[in-house]
């Protein structure tokens, strides 16, 4: 259990038990997020066909707003840290 105890950082092995399977848990956590951004990268891309074959702009600035103060109010400051790096990552994937 030495091992285990190493990488988790617990001097105990209880406690190095509840660390391994809550970083099990995170990492689920993490494919099921990055999932959905890649999911929504996707979405956004029809969205972003549809509007440049109308004649318009890629971006709708309006509506970033919308969703920046969506997460802001949901998570505060670092919310928007966040989807500022979502929206990011779904621009221009046309």
């Amino acid at each position: 259990m030495t091992e285990v105890l190493d990488k988790t950082g617990a001097r105990t092995d209880d406690a190095a038990n509840v660390i391994t399977d809550a970083r099990e848990r995170i990492d689920a956590l993490d494919d099921r997020i990055i999932g959905l951004i890649q999911e929504r990268m996707a979405v956004s891309a029809v969205i972003q066909d549809a509007r440049i074959g109308s004649g318009g702009r890629r971006v709708n600035l309006a509506r970033e707003m919308e969703v920046l103060g969506r997460y802001r109010d949901a998570l505060g400051k670092p919310g928007t840290a966040l989807a500022m790096t979502m929206l990011e990552l779904c621009r221009g994937r046309v």
